[in-house]
């Protein structure tokens, strides 16, 4: 492949200039462009290395934020229930009711021992230590020798809990009880999924690995997509990286939306054909039984884009008829603050969420879901469990992953050796790292965003 770095981008179509060729009528919020002057943009790579930096995130951010805990489907029985971690805190989210979830601080109020460390389904929480016993609803229910703790009334006995909410099938938590209401925090992103209906998704991939990163740094990876030309050369034969846009949509939301069945303007046009043929070999998209050719005088952005149309139409038995080119093909893809993005649009949505490892500034848990539409007819199952991918094993060794495998793998080798060189960027007396202005500036409105909780 002939990468042309005469090229400049800014001569590519724009992905506003592609929704002008759009046959069906574009969503307004697809048509919004929203990229303020977030002014100096360097960023202190000690923001990514240091200890005290970490405890600050913990005591601003993760004791005080709305974050995804899990899907709705994980825990679809009454009595459900998983925990989530991240650096010292650890919460029991469980489905307390047939329309209820709560959130449990995981700690026995005699002596502190954790109350759980396994997902599954109980009818009550009883510590292991003195068999001190909780039901589903926080209110106590037994206490060995009770009378030798007379002296504690009824509501100090129940488990303390974090707020809980949810959205879309998502289920939200924050330690916070004083925090605005999860809307609030989401900001514009409801108007923006309105129609993309995520509720009625099942969680139908979920891989989780440790990192040897922050937890920002890997969130980072999968917010700009000028890394493409260098990470992901195998890529740019379908995907316009430097044709994406960047909004930075409120305080707590942004957006990138990186067209696919589209050739980067980096490299030479290659032939229609071998654009569709890349696109869905590299993608990881199977049309079973199909023999997929491009029409004379169309493209394969255009073809791709109906064969979606029909063969969504006819799987889910939902009408696709008025979705857009980019709807149905391109990384819409939100950051909601702090850890995790979401794909919009009708694809199967990926999700990543990325924290803390423990009180480690230099790991992290990073995790990969994809919702996937329930096919007409058929009732919606849970969510699948999570794979949890050994120190020594590689995005690919999930074979769920398909050949987006590969594509993480590629990310997964840079991020390591990213952690090393901010140990040195620390060092070596610079006044920053250097983000672009545009391509970057979702990174740098992630940044803005936690020096504002912290007080920076």
């Amino acid at each position: 492949m002939n990468i042309d770095n005469k090229q400049s981008p800014s001569s590519a179509i724009s992905y506003q200039q592609l929704l002008d060729q759009e046959t069906v009528p574009v969503p307004a919020h697809l048509r919004e462009t929203r990229s303020p002057d977030l002014g100096a943009l360097r960023l202190d790579p000690r923001n990514y290395t240091s200890v005290e930096m970490h405890h600050q995130e913990v005591k601003h951010v993760w004791n005080r934020t709305w974050q995804l805990a899990c899907r709705e489907e994980d825990i679809p029985h009454v009595g459900d229930h998983l925990t989530y971690d991240v650096a010292d805190l650890s919460l029991i989210v469980v489905r307390s009711a047939e329309h209820e979830i709560k959130a449990f601080y995981n700690s026995c109020l005699h002596r502190g021992r954790r109350l759980v460390s396994e997902p599954g389904c109980k009818s009550s929480f009883r510590c292991p230590y003195h068999a001190w016993t909780w039901n589903l609803d926080g209110s106590n229910k037994f206490i060995p020798c009770k009378k030798d703790f007379d002296y504690v009334d009824g509501d100090a006995l129940r488990l303390p809990e974090a707020s809980v909410d949810c959205w879309q099938g998502f289920v939200f938590v924050n330690p916070d009880k004083t925090a605005a209401p999860l809307l609030d925090h989401l900001e514009v992103l409801p108007e923006h999924f309105k129609d993309y209906d995520l509720g009625s998704c099942y969680k139908a991939l979920h891989i989780q690995k440790t990192i040897a990163c922050n937890w920002k740094a890997a969130l980072e990876a999968f917010m700009e997509s000028y890394h493409v030309i260098a990470t992901h050369p195998q890529l740019l034969t379908f995907m316009g990286d430097a044709n994406a846009q960047y909004d930075i949509l409120s305080d707590n939301i942004s957006r990138s939306i990186t067209a696919n069945a589209l050739h980067s303007p980096h490299i030479e046009a290659p032939p229609e054909q071998q654009v569709l043929e890349d696109t869905l070999r590299e993608s990881g998209r199977v049309f079973n039984d199909m023999d997929l050719h491009v029409p004379k005088g169309s493209t394969a952005r255009k073809y791709l884009a109906q064969v979606h149309r029909e063969v969504f139409s006819r799987e889910y038995g939902q009408d696709y008829s008025v979705a857009t080119d980019s709807e149905l093909l391109d990384a819409i893809l939100y950051w909601v603050f702090p850890n995790i993005e979401i794909w919009g649009g009708y694809l199967a949505n990926i999700v990543y969420r990325s924290r803390p490892n423990g009180n480690d500034p230099d790991s992290c848990i990073f995790e990969i879901m994809v919702l996937q539409r329930v096919p007409a007819g058929q009732a919606k199952p849970p969510g699948v469990p999570i794979h949890y991918l050994t120190d020594t094993e590689r995005f690919s060794d999930a074979a769920e992953l398909g050949i987006l495998g590969k594509v993480f793998d590629q990310d997964l080798d840079n991020l390591p050796e990213v952690q090393r060189g901010l140990k040195v960027a620390a060092m070596n007396g610079a006044e920053g790292l250097i983000p672009g202005q545009y391509q970057e500036s979702r990174i740098v409105q992630l940044h803005r965003m936690i020096e504002k909780h912290i007080g920076k």
